[in-house]
């Protein structure tokens, strides 16, 4: 690309230069959310525009070009010039939102060759968000582009310059020479020392565990178990802050307001993800307590009184007094969360689940359906033993086999016995029984009460699934080597066993709730991902093939973690307060990742693995599904197909061979921290690729992707749709089963609403799961979708241009495809008994609360 073209300028040359930025204060949440800040639907700041992008000319910012053709004496590419910004250009069609771009000529003589980097230097006291340099007019050569989307902090606050690359694509060994060293050393920046609290302006990425999620030195009961370098409560890394430790734990770090994050992780673009999740932040420190204030001065009561009352949310909403939404954030995404209508009402759009139908949700079929396109539908497997055994330790906890006998549930398998449903693989199983067992006791010693579930469902002949059984289990009275206490409930249309029924779904389905959320959600995409995210920084030069692939699927993703750690998953967060797992939650997940498995997080081996699917080269993409209308399985193996030939024709454009591969320094370095530091406590498992071949490459990369893209679109955006609605997917439950001669028997018998909304999520807990879920089901208005980057010119190697083409408009066809599969009225699971048609995995969308779109990061 570079070699060979020197020479050719002339002496004195002026290289025509273009510098795009955006200003802090159109970025700055602070600004945006000041009085008068917010006009309209749009963000207008206050003040004259010109005004502000005047202090940009002078001396205030300086470039550099360095050339990737000529070194100097030691080998590095000569350094010209220095030059400032030289005027405002009025109009460009193609500045984005809130940016400006400036005029900039640099001086350049014939013998420094080709520009490749370039230097800058910021010398005013406040930062701004560099988008890009465009070189124009290089004989020759044409235009060269440097696309950067970073923020520039003054001069004094760095110890090297800040260096930019052109959209130049090289392996570490065909790096120009005169680019070599600053490749090198860019990246050893990004590593730090390890050492010292992280300040805002830096850019380091190193590694932590999970050890700020408590506050000990508010006393034990605020204090969390550290998750990560730890065998009992192994956990992926998170991104290092260098915070001091607590009083009380010298391993705990103390917690503050603003957590570090790399600067260029931050959000730095407008009426973006920040603002969603700027406004999950306020619902979590704002919000939250005006509500809980309203509560406790009884001004509404925190019991539904019938499924009415809890339809009233999206109807007439909750009376508030006058001073509560007046104090909420006027951020967009709040005004339209907490809608008034001219009113002092809380009011909640209403969720697709019920627009169909008010009652719909409680019908068997709609149960089972969710399992294969709800909110979790990779955990359902097909059904291989009978009785369903335990992976528990005997020695420890008993035996803890199911007690559901063949008994209980032949009399519902249209004339089968157990083994022929088995041996025709028409038994499923939705198991919620081993992770919560060992810590059902000291669940159910708090405020609420839950069981371990076993979920027994059958394959019709229409192809639907119906439950037939399912078993609640609690602890032996007599300690955990008695393994368990078991009871068997089974399907009733009428009378006081059909409420019995419902609320034994509603058991499962909380279970369902909590464990979508820590692990389906929380533990399977965003903790997994962020591991790769610093790995790739430390490793991966900006100039790397597979940098380039996957840095567009990190954006947002630390930002939307170190939030959580803030507000969600903490002591004391969202999620405790919430779900049924309370203060145990994390450590939950944490017990469960011991049996991640990078490898099974591919589409196809999970779904094998659970019995889903069944290797057949002449099946679509090699494989049998075992039900045929499993839309989430259907929907994710086209993307996953079309995701993973995107990254093999990428891949085979910069690795001819395995050779190649093993001797990429970066890519090794990489790999080998990501395994042994990033998920250092599982880095002696046998499963991990070694990395030694193209193919591992090509199966690692679609892992990621497809985890920060379509697998966590399928388990996110409906969390609203669905779960917007607490009858049909409840987050707490507070009593047990009624038992007969019980008042809360006679309760069920004679008022069974009232009796089921008693053992569900409250009120005041079911308004903050509304609230966020809606806010992280949102879609922002700048989101970048799957196929989509946010420059064209993100590479110049125009193979990797028509190869990213062709996978965009693969990416549509199938959207036309999912289309007219939804419209096939023979495809029961696709819509069900709410007639909600599934559209998860639809690539695009429309920004809002849509039910579809698969953004390419995890940022909210």
């Amino acid at each position: 690309m570079f070699s060979g073209i020197t020479g050719i300028l002339n002496r004195g040359h002026k290289i025509k230069g273009r510098v795009v930025l955006m200003r802090k204060n159109v970025l700055d949440i602070n600004s945006l959310t000041s009085v008068g800040g917010i006009i309209g639907e749009g963000f207008n700041i206050i003040g004259s525009a010109v005004d502000g992008l005047t202090s940009f000319l002078g001396r205030s910012v300086s470039l550099q070009l360095i050339s990737a053709t000529k070194p100097d004496a030691n080998g590095k590419g000569v350094v010209g010039k220095t030059t400032f910004l030289e005027g405002i250009i009025a109009s460009l069609p193609t500045l984005g939102a809130g940016q400006s771009a400036f005029s900039i000529h640099f001086e350049w003589d014939e013998d420094m060759g080709i520009p490749g980097a370039f230097y800058i230097n910021n010398f005013m006291q406040t930062e701004f968000f560099l988008v890009s340099l465009t070189l124009e007019d290089i004989p020759n050569h044409g235009t060269i582009y440097f696309v950067c989307n970073s923020w520039i902090y003054n001069a004094k606050h760095y110890k090297t310059q800040r260096l930019f690359f052109a959209n130049k694509t090289y392996l570490p060994s065909e790096t120009p020479g005169p680019l070599c060293k600053y490749r090198e050393e860019e990246l050893q920046n990004l590593r730090g020392d390890g050492k010292g609290e992280r300040k805002e302006f830096e850019r380091i990425y190193d590694y932590d565990v999970y050890n700020d999620l408590g506050d000990p030195d508010k006393g034990d009961k605020h204090a969390r178990p550290v998750l990560g370098q730890n065998e009992t409560f192994p956990y992926p890394r998170r991104g290092r802050t260098g915070r001091k430790p607590t009083r009380k734990d010298p391993n705990s770090e103390s917690r503050s307001n603003d957590v570090y994050l790399p600067r260029d992780e931050a959000f730095g673009h407008l009426k973006s993800s920040d603002f969603l999740t700027y406004g999950l932040k306020s619902v979590s420190q704002d919000v939250l307590p005006l509500l809980q204030s309203v509560f406790d001065l009884n001004f509404t009561p925190n019991e539904f009184d019938s499924f009415d009352d809890v339809h009233g949310l999206y109807e007439g909403g909750i009376k508030l007094p006058t001073n509560v939404l007046s104090k909420i954030s006027p951020l967009p995404v709040l005004k339209e969360i907490f809608r008034t209508d001219g009113e002092q009402a809380l009011k909640f759009p209403q969720p697709k689940v019920i627009q169909v139908s008010k009652s719909a949700w409680m019908t068997d079929q709609e149960f089972a359906r969710e399992m294969l396109c709800g909110v979790n539908p990779n955990l359902i497997r097909c059904l291989q033993e009978f009785p369903s055994r335990s992976k528990l330790d005997s020695k420890v906890y008993g035996d803890h086999t199911s007690k559901i006998t063949k008994e209980h549930i032949e009399p519902n398998l249209e004339g089968l016995t157990v083994d022929e449903a088995i041996q025709n693989k028409r038994l499923f199983i939705l198991d919620h029984h081993d992770p919560i067992m060992p810590y059902l006791s000291r669940i159910n010693a708090t405020s609420t009460k839950a069981y371990a579930t076993r979920t027994i469902l059958f394959l019709k002949e229409d192809g639907t699934l119906k439950p037939v059984a399912i078993e609640l289990s609690l602890p032996h009275p007599q300690g955990d080597q008695s393994g368990a206490i078991s009871q068997v409930y089974l399907p009733a249309e009428e009378g006081v066993e059909s409420s019995i029924w419902l609320l034994a779904k509603a058991y499962v389905i909380v279970n369902d709730s909590c464990y979508h959320q820590l692990v389906s959600h929380w533990l399977n995409t965003h903790a997994v991902v962020e591991p790769f995210i610093l790995a790739t920084n430390r490793h991966l030069s900006s100039l790397h093939p597979i940098y380039k692939l996957l840095y567009p699927h990190y954006r947002d993703t630390m930002n939307i973690n170190a939030l959580a750690r803030q507000s969600l998953v903490n002591e004391g967060g969202i999620i405790e307060q919430t779900f049924l797992w309370g203060r145990y939650s994390m450590e939950m997940s944490a017990v469960i990742y011991k049996d991640w498995v990078f490898t099974e997080q591919a589409l196809p081996a999970d779904l094998i693995k659970r019995g889903m699917a069944i290797e057949d080269p002449a099946s679509p993409h090699g494989l049998r599904l075992v039900i045929e209308d499993y839309p989430y399985a259907v929907d994710g193996l086209e993307i996953w197909n079309a995701i993973k030939t995107w990254v093999q024709d990428y891949v085979s454009l910069y690795y001819t061979s395995d050779d190649t591969l093993e001797k990429d320094s970066e890519l090794q370095a990489w790999w080998k921290e990501l395994v042994e530091v990033g998920h250092g406590d599982l880095k002696d498992k046998p499963w991990w690729p070694k990395m030694k071949t193209c193919d591992e490459l090509v199966e690692a990369c679609t892992i990621v992707i497809w985890t920060a893209s379509a697998l966590h679109a399928a388990v996110n955006f409906g969390q609203y749709p669905y779960g917007g609605f607490i009858l049909n997917r409840p987050t707490l439950s507070r009593r047990f089963m009624p038992e007969k001669g019980t008042a809360e028997y006679e309760e069920l018998v004679k008022s069974p609403q009232k009796a089921y909304l008693k053992t569900i999520t409250p009120k005041f807990q079911t308004l903050i799961d509304l609230s966020v879920i809606e806010i992280l089901s949102r879609h922002a208005s700048d989101e970048l979708y799957l196929g989509q980057r946010d420059n064209a010119n993100w590479t110049s190697d125009t193979r990797a241009l028509e190869a990213f083409k062709n996978f965009g408009n693969k990416l549509a066809e199938i959207e036309k495809k999912f289309s007219n599969t939804n419209n096939d009225e023979k495809l029961r699971n696709r819509y069900g008994p709410v007639n909600l048609p599934y559209t998860l995995l639809f690539p695009s969308s429309d920004e809002g609360l849509t039910f579809r779109g698969i953004p390419n990061s995890i940022s909210i």
